[in-house]
């Protein structure tokens, strides 16, 4: 094996995959140094709640580095992580949106404060992850447009990143505040394999974890969101909703108002009330906004239906459901978003590519406009659309930036 002047911290979970970037990298000659992150647990909880930095995954890294007969080190990221991930993650939902927290982790605490702690503390040339996406490098071509992206004004190298091998297991999307500044510091092992292929690997590799299940849910929540969001928010319950006449039909929905034109039941037991602005009925009670999302179907806690999370009126601790979800706000053509970043420099608008709402949502065909801030029209209606989540462009796989959506 040549031996690659080079070295590269590599954040090591204790998981399958970010073992197997490590095992790959050490083959591949590089000077491996794992960095296994403690971040924040909840409190009054036996260590180790926080999935990501248990107890027995650092045991776990430290049986992988053994194996490769790499170091490793434990470093301890809780106070900003409770800071920039946790209180964000709370703070967002109690103001009625719907976080990504796993975006704000990579933006925050992985590629800012590891990316620098591998770069000063240990000297390394790289930070490696086992994130299921892949990066290329090109030449700027002579000629090319001055770049309003300060990382690029002198720059010869232009970095670019795209979806990996694996589409199933695809992670770009929760990369896009990457810059190039950044991009060309990180090393993804894993993006030109499948899955399959990386269990293969670390059996091949003699790694102990090959077996371990995947973690598919929020890392520092124990349980549920839900539990999670009762224990640390003061939750208003409120009245459950069902508005059957709505100036929305007109074009004059008040934000966070009523949605749907609807003919209910003249024999229901809730009454009928009356506003200026419509008609709607009263027909059960929600336990907190903050607990449901729109285009929500079950744990309503109705009967009768199916019903429909439809939108909210916060003013009034208002649930809005509705049972023709297709004749709702729960779905639209357009959304509005902030915070954009783009990979490369701002494109020229209008920008014709596809877009993801949601992590598991496929691409949407889109034009993306600058027109009082950045806005996206879908061409087929999309479902539900949730302020706080990210919003990432992609064109021909390759991820051309994102932001949140308001």
């Amino acid at each position: 094996m040549k031996k690659i002047n080079k070295k590269v911290v590599v954040a090591m979970s204790g998981g399958v995959d970010s073992s197997v970037a490590a095992a790959l990298l050490k083959k591949e000659g590089y000077d491996v140094i794992g960095v296994f992150m403690q971040f924040w647990f909840p409190s009054g909880e036996k260590y180790g709640e926080n999935r990501c930095c248990s107890l027995k995954s650092w045991h776990e890294a430290q049986a992988v580095a053994k194996v490769l007969a790499i170091p490793i080190h434990k470093v301890n990221f809780g106070r900003q992580f409770k800071k920039f991930i946790v209180d964000e993650f709370l703070a967002e939902y109690a103001g009625g949106r719907t976080p990504n927290p796993c975006v704000n982790c990579n933006k925050f605490i992985k590629f800012d404060l590891l990316l620098k702690y591998a770069r000063t503390v240990f000297g390394a040339d790289y930070l490696a992850t086992g994130h299921y996406a892949s990066i290329s490098s090109s030449r700027r071509k002579p000629g090319s447009r001055v770049s309003k992206n300060k990382s690029l004004i002198n720059s010869k190298m232009v970095f670019s990143l795209r979806r990996a091998k694996d589409k199933t297991k695809d992670q770009s999307y929760f990369l896009y505040n990457l810059t190039q500044s950044q991009l060309k510091y990180l090393l993804f092992p894993l993006g030109d394999y499948t899955k399959d292929e990386v269990r293969k690997l670390a059996k091949k590799f003699k790694l102990p974890v090959y077996d371990k299940k995947d973690s598919q849910e929020v890392c520092f929540v124990s349980t549920t969101v839900n539990d999670f969001l009762k224990k640390y928010l003061k939750l208003k319950a409120g009245d459950i909703i069902t508005i059957f006449s709505s100036p929305c039909l007109k074009g004059r929905c008040p934000k966070g108002g009523g949605v749907l034109k609807q003919n209910y039941f003249k024999t229901s037991p809730f009454p009928l009330l009356k506003t200026r602005r419509g008609g709607y009925r009263v027909i059960g009670r929600h336990q907190g906004l903050p607990l449901y999302t729109l285009g929500q179907r079950s744990g309503i806690g109705l009967s009768g239906g199916p019903w429909y999370v439809a939108s909210f009126n916060h003013k009034k601790n208002q649930l809005i459901v509705t049972k023709n979800q297709k004749k709702s706000n729960i779905f639209q053509k357009e959304l509005k978003l902030t915070k954009a970043n783009w990979i490369f420099d701002e494109p020229r608008f209008p920008l014709s590519c596809e877009a993801q709402i949601r992590y598991y949502a496929k691409p949407a065909k889109c034009v993306v406009n600058k027109q009082n801030g950045l806005r996206v029209k879908f061409v087929a209606p999309q479902r539900a659309i949730m302020p706080g989540q990210s919003v990432v462009f992609y064109k021909n796989n390759e991820l051309l930036g994102g932001g949140i959506i308001m």
